[in-house]
């Protein structure tokens, strides 16, 4: 099989790859596999977990700040 990947994802990839002690091949492989085999209960789970592993623990009810109060900041940001 070939797939077609531009040279600065891939690099990226491998680094990563290295990082995490597998390979881009070991990724795809299991990526592929899931996605292949998986049916609407085993993708809850996966994105329950991938919630879970990502989860930041937030306490909304101690913040001071508004949505409005965001927006005005963004909107003082250079654009590029």
């Amino acid at each position: 099989m070939t797939i077609r990947i531009d040279e600065e994802t891939l690099r990226r990839a491998r680094i990563r790859a290295l990082e995490e002690g597998t390979s881009v091949n070991a990724v795809v492989s299991e990526f592929l596999t899931h996605w292949a085999t998986a049916d609407e209960a085993s993708a809850q789970r996966r994105l329950v977990e991938l919630a879970n592993r990502t989860a930041v623990d937030a306490h909304y009810e101690d913040r001071d700040w508004t949505r409005d109060d965001l927006y005005e900041e963004r909107t003082r940001w250079p654009r590029s």
